[in-house]
């Protein structure tokens, strides 16, 4: 079966019609035992140096809300060597006495992830969850038909939630709504979270977990409106099956928290909506980016902010004809650079995606738009965590981390909790007058006792100096600023060269309230300043 390539990611970037995903895609991403910038980009050397006049203003007084640590989540799916190979390798001199590689624990525990999702992602569509469970060696071996390859079912619920526990994040499981049904979905919960002395309960105990994992977070179905989802469904039949999964799965535990799956066009959406407002807590954003062409790349961190916008607006409209009062909030639970790396059947190195500077610039980007969005985006997934589109790349003998693992690890250690109103003057990308060069979020702790500024320069030879102006917060003398940058925009870190981009930390003088700091050409800079 041979069908257009760029359907699934076209769909999700673009909110236009595609055709079927492909069985059959070829990998044309470099491989990462390669040197640093071998891959072939759009000349960025004529984009004009930026005019001076560059400014961020950041008053106190205008705080835009909590943001919710959720947005720093990630995703495992059973794909390629996400799982296996990736976080969880048996008999590996790396791993531990439970299968899981330590190298990469250490390297995901940087990243303090507060949540996980799993197993999907497309391959839930076809998963049967209780194929996962019991004696590993008695679990039956399945063929994967939305990645086409053998899935040994060794990595089930009860591993997930283990590796959940080890690296401290919630656990947030999707329900399969393609070829699975409602009583699955219950039992499923039962399984996971019921106390009582009933028959999925009990085989969770049998199985040596005699205490409830109490899985709060769940997922009403993958990208469901897909023609590459097994059981794909139009909008009108999926809004009443969804909403009779949620009843079962909410009679077993009523205290779940339910994402709706959103859809490419607001139409989607609204009618989804419209069915689930009163059982569902979040509905799920989809987003997948990236080109080779610096301003078209940092133009599409522009269209994620819109298609957030736009979602949050269709949300609204349902809302003002119900009752209820708790919002419904915006999951942004798949979200990433992904269009050079594809995948074929049986061939275990699937969606490799290597990563450049370029694309760390726009993963920091995201983050921004995520911090400015708290009040309605307070879940984000990056997909995924491991091999596949991934921070982290794993080999039998080591890992790397990739340009992406950077801004990622920044944010979650360094970024505030209450989101700030930054007002942001630069000059924008000629191309795209609504795309600046400078790309901020900025930050504060409940106590206002530290400010977060997060600057993005976007442009790919130019220094930027910025005049910073503060009201409301009287910063010490000097702050830290920790700068992930490298020697082009094309350079990727590899086995063979893995510090091609780095984090570096200074110490920079502030004088006062007002001051000038300069951001270097094509870099992320994290600058955090306390009272």
């Amino acid at each position: 079966m041979t069908t257009n390539k760029l359907a699934r990611r076209g769909f999700l970037k673009n909110g236009v019609a595609a055709a079927l995903g492909a069985a059959a895609f070829p990998i044309v991403s470099p491989a990462l035992r390669g040197a640093a910038g071998s891959a072939t980009s759009v000349d960025q050397s004529m984009s004009p140096s930026p005019a001076s006049g560059a400014r961020i203003k950041i008053d106190f007084d205008r705080q835009i809300g909590p943001i919710d640590r959720n947005i720093y989540g990630n995703f495992t799916e059973h794909l390629g060597r996400c799982i296996y190979g990736g976080i969880y390798d048996e008999g590996s001199p790396l791993s531990d006495s439970d299968g899981f590689r330590k190298d990469v624990l250490e390297a995901v525990r940087g990243l303090r992830i507060p949540l996980l999702r799993w197993p999907g992602g497309n391959f839930v569509s076809g998963y049967n969850w209780k194929d996962g469970i019991g004696p590993k060696d008695a679990r039956p071996r399945r063929w994967d038909t939305a990645w086409q390859a053998e899935e040994s079912n060794r990595f089930g619920t009860d591993e997930f939630i283990q590796y959940c526990r080890k690296i401290g994040a919630e656990p947030y499981i999707t329900v399969n709504m393609g070829t699975g049904t409602m009583q699955d979905a219950a039992d499923w919960v039962e399984y996971c979270n019921e106390t009582s002395n009933t028959y999925w309960a009990n085989l969770r105990k049998k199985n040596g977990h005699p205490e409830p994992y109490n899985v709060k977070y769940w997922g009403l179905g993958n990208e469901i409106y897909g023609v590459w989802q097994a059981g794909h469904k139009s909008v009108g039949e999926y809004g009443p099956l969804a909403l009779e999964f949620a009843k079962m799965m909410r009679w077993v535990d009523p205290s779940i928290k339910l994402v709706a799956c959103g859809g490419p066009t607001t139409d989607w959406n609204r009618e989804a909506l419209q069915n689930l407002v009163e059982v569902a807590d979040y509905i799920s954003l989809h987003h997948y980016g990236g080109s080779m062409d610096n301003a078209k790349e940092a133009h599409d961190d522009t269209g994620l902010e819109r298609q957030i916008q736009v979602l949050d607006a269709a949300i609204t409209t349902v809302m003002a004809n119900t009752e209820k009062k708790e919002r419904v909030l915006i999951a942004a639970d798949e979200w990433n650079i992904w269009f050079r790396a594809w995948f074929k059947r049986n061939d275990d190195h699937k969606l490799e995606e290597v990563y450049n500077l370029r694309d760390a610039l726009w993963a920091a980007s995201a983050l921004n738009i995520f911090h400015r969005a708290a009040r309605t985006v307070k879940i984000a997934c990056l997909a995924q965590l491991v091999n596949v589109i991934a921070p982290i790349m794993t080999s039998p003998t080591g890992m790397v981390l990739q340009t992406i693992y950077h801004p990622l690890k920044l944010y979650a250690e360094h970024c505030g909790s209450v989101a700030l109103d930054a007002l942001v003057r630069s000059d924008s990308f000629p191309e795209y007058p609504d795309t600046r060069y400078l790309d901020v979020s900025a930050t504060t702790d409940e106590k206002n006792q530290k400010l977060t500024l997060a600057v993005v320069n976007r442009h790919p030879t130019s220094d930027i100096a910025v005049d910073i102006v503060i009201d409301g917060f009287n910063p010490q003398s000097t702050g830290d600023l920790y700068e992930v940058n490298g020697p082009s925009l094309d350079a990727t870190n590899t086995f063979a060269e893995p510090k091609n981009v780095t984090v570096k930390k200074r110490s920079v003088p502030v004088g006062g309230s007002v001051f000038r700091q300069a951001f270097a050409a094509h870099s992320l800079s994290v600058l955090t300043l306390q009272a």
